[in-house]
């Protein structure tokens, strides 16, 4: 073949591959206000630096071909905010994006170049499951299991899952394996559609209802974040990869410092006067924040704690609190879960952690032992001792019982300190004052009261300074710096920052 015949081919080919599953399906979604899967690589990525790897692939069967550009899934890397990342985008267009021989082994070159030369990896959600006829019969179902590596996470970079639609078979595993999910409004995140649940055991539940992004932002907490549109969905992954490094080998890159919004001197004014009044501590966070900056995971799921990114100094650094405002932030069996989630977030991508306490405590009766709480809360604690981070805490508010441990106290953490405010004891005073002297304050007021104000004495936080329980009482004012101070203090020098991930393998969902 001549040199101008053969680029001639190259031109014809490169173009019928570009076009995906052709002009009517791509006019298709555009009528419906979607993007298709290259222009959300273009989207994602810096302009311009996107380039594909398989560009030429198609399906293992020739007869269909000229059918599958690309097998319904483009792999390829490019730059997001000046870092490599590499990303798969599934082609709806193209057989449903529909898992093949073509386009796994797309999947696991792109996922194993991830792991062993550190770049984080972004998947593009939307498929229909498994591709028909391929993996019907025994022989279909023969090539599979062929990787034993395949749905190994050792968390080696950070990856991110994008559900930007269906997303059935390939695409809810892969966002099941992943660090953190982004759910577009309108999303579908479940083993199999509704259809073949229909079929299977007879179930007729609507598309929303078996994996809508409420379900897994309110009830199932896989969802992280949630988005309106295609575009923020993709403006939200850019945004997480910049608080974490490209690999667990690295720490995250430090940005220019830039002071709070507000006067920090005002912390205090945040805090009310009564233990039992509700208030938001994500505006104590965002106060001693860079910026005043704070990106919350798992709003919706588990309110009563709070976790989340945001920088002290320029440093990436991970929050997790309690927050009155939701259950008087009593921590149930849906925090554990999502604590713990973040815990190995931050220990495998080298996060220090900073923790703000004011809770009364686990919600205790029915509802949270049928929930395995008691082995939730060990969890937690197992996880908590296999930290390599620094971790440093304050406790605001209240720190009552099993919590006190769970929320970092003692050894549990690099740097332990409380406000004035702070009450620390097994439980309330008004619960103790009941179990103690078995009356309530109706029976005998005087001695009730008497009782009461002692034991709101002991649960100052002095005694527990006095036998350096704590390393330190704070003024309110003085948090972000203590918190900067502590962080860099236990910041191991030697490895810059570097942890050794003992959590790398913890399972990534709940």
């Amino acid at each position: 073949m001549s040199h101008s015949k053969a680029m001639e081919t190259f031109q014809k080919k490169k173009k019928h591959q570009l076009g995906m599953g052709g002009p009517d399906k791509l006019e298709a979604r555009k009528a419906h206000g979607q993007l298709n899967a290259r222009e959300r690589l273009d989207r994602f990525f810096d302009s311009g630096t996107f380039r594909e790897i398989g560009l030429f692939t198609h399906s293992s069967r020739f007869e269909v071909a000229e059918e599958t550009p690309s097998d319904g899934k483009i792999i390829g890397h490019g730059q997001v905010n000046r870092r490599e990342v590499l990303c798969t985008a599934n082609d709806l267009t193209v057989m449903g994006a529909s898992s093949a021989a073509t386009n796994m082994r797309k999947l696991e070159y792109v996922r194993s170049l991830s792991c062993e030369k550190g770049l984080p990896l972004v998947f593009l959600g939307e498929s229909a499951g498994a591709r028909i006829p391929d993996t019907m019969g025994s022989a279909g179902m023969a090539l599979g299991g062929q990787n034993r590596a395949q749905y190994r996470r050792l968390r080696e970079a950070p990856w991110l899952s994008a559900l930007l639609g269906p997303c059935y078979g390939s695409s809810s595993w892969y966002s099941a394996m992943s660090d953190v999910r982004i759910m577009l409004k309108g999303a579908v995140l479940a083993v199999s559609s509704p259809l073949v649940t229909r079929v299977a055991i007879g179930e007729d539940t609507p598309a929303e209802e078996l994996g809508g992004w409420r379900v897994h932002a309110e009830i199932t907490g896989m969802a992280h974040l949630v988005g309106e549109t295609e575009e923020e969905c993709l403006d939200l992954c850019r945004r997480v990869l910049d608080y974490l490094p490209s690999n667990s080998r690295t720490a995250p890159l430090p940005r220019d410092p830039v002071d709070p919004p507000d006067d920090v001197t005002n912390l205090l004014d945040i805090l009310p006067e009564k233990s039992r009044q509700v208030y938001d501590i994500r505006q104590l966070i965002r106060s001693i924040s860079d910026g005043g900056e704070f990106l919350e995971l798992n709003e919706r799921f588990a309110r009563p704690c709070v976790t989340g990114m945001c920088r002290l100094a320029g440093r990436s650094v991970g929050i997790i609190a309690n927050n009155p405002y939701y259950g008087a932030g009593a921590l149930n069996a849906d925090c554990c879960d999502k604590i713990i989630g973040f815990l190995v977030l931050c220990d495998s991508y080298n996060l220090p952690i900073v923790m703000l306490v004011d809770t009364p405590g686990f919600l205790v009766g029915k509802m949270g032992e049928r929930q395995r709480v008691v082995g939730k809360i060990m969890n937690w604690m197992n996880a908590l001792s296999l930290i390599t981070v620094p971790v440093v805490t304050v406790i605001v508010g209240k720190s009552y019982g099993q919590a006190y441990l769970n929320m970092g106290a003692g050894k549990y953490s690099s740097a332990f300190a409380a406000w004035p405010t702070a009450q620390i004891s097994f439980m309330s005073p008004d619960a103790a004052v009941s179990i103690v002297t078995r009356m309530q304050r109706d029976d005998d007021p005087e001695r009730y009261d008497e009782a009461l104000e002692k034991m709101k004495q002991d649960v100052e936080p002095w005694d527990a300074a006095g036998l350096f329980g704590l390393n330190s009482i704070i003024e309110p004012a003085e948090t972000r710096d203590y918190l900067i101070r502590m962080i860099d203090l236990h910041t191991d020098r030697p490895s810059g920052g570097v942890g050794h991930h003992l959590l790398h393998n913890w399972p990534t969902t709940f």
